[in-house]
């Protein structure tokens, strides 16, 4: 299992100015990291008394998820959204009205508990994503956009098999062409990796990407999540330097081939 860690502070944590982002001049990238920490704001903190166990495992947050999102956008020179707050009090990688945006914990009643979190936290958050992807695409970018994830290797008793999981869309030809190149590169840096196509979870299932996909057309947008097996986060640990390495060395490369091929990512 890896390592516990302490909450990240702050929150919607972002390199770069809202209104810029990193690019080659015919490709914008943009990093996410939905469940980068375990933070409770004050104000609700009655409202998780009882919830330090989950608090403190993959319910609560992505261990690894916000470092590897990080480097990511300093290897990239690209924006990063990312949030801090627990998934307990919203999950934002959730869309609007998904029936499990918010957890037990969080009652339905009165409704502007619901509708305060949402104003505060989970708007706020989804609204820069969309306007760093917009602002890029109305500039005539192409965006390329990483939402980093962890997940827990059991669940429900069943072991996952894969170490890292690159999810993406089977139907977007964009998304299909940098996932196979970004997994090539990662394999042959990393043979020992056992990196999975649309695993844990379905490329098109209900998250920020899909949402994104939605709005805006395959030839302006290419949305993959990122997911590691959290067994490999162990803070100080060289495997887990070497694995994150690994990962963002190869994207790199894929999305130079990528800008080689013809046509262009997206297409």
């Amino acid at each position: 299992m890896p390592a516990r860690q302490p909450p990240v502070r702050g929150d919607r944590v972002a390199s770069a100015a809202a209104d810029a982002a990193g690019s080659d001049g015919r490709v914008a990238f943009v990093v996410s990291c939905e469940h980068g920490g375990n933070r409770v704001p004050a104000r609700y903190r009655e409202l998780f008394a009882t919830a330090q166990a989950a608090l403190a495992s993959h319910r609560g947050y992505d261990p690894g998820a916000l470092t590897v999102a990080r480097e990511l956008a300093r290897r990239l020179g690209a924006p990063l959204v990312a949030a801090t707050t627990t998934r307990l009090l919203v999950d934002l990688n959730r869309s609007p009205g998904h029936p499990k945006l918010h957890s037990e914990w969080v009652p339905a009643s009165p409704p502007g508990v619901r509708a305060d979190i949402r104003a505060r936290h989970y708007l706020p958050y989804r609204r820069q994503v969309e306007e760093l992807v917009a602002g890029s695409i109305g500039r005539g970018q192409r965006v390329v956009h990483v939402s980093s994830h962890s997940f827990t290797p059991v669940l429900d008793g069943v072991v996952r098999n894969a170490d890292v999981g690159i999810l993406y869309d089977p139907g977007r030809p964009g998304e299909v062409a940098l996932s196979a190149r970004w997994i090539a590169a990662l394999q042959a840096r990393a043979p020992h990796v056992k990196v999975r196509r649309n695993y844990p979870y379905p490329g098109k299932s209900d998250g920020l990407c899909a949402w994104m996909r939605r709005h805006h057309a395959a030839a302006d947008y290419v949305g993959i999540e990122l997911e590691v097996n959290q067994r490999h986060v162990a803070p100080g640990r060289a495997e887990w330097r070497a694995l994150r390495a690994a990962i963002i060395a190869s994207l790199a490369e894929a999305l130079e081939l990528e800008k080689r091929a013809q046509p262009a990512v997206g297409t």
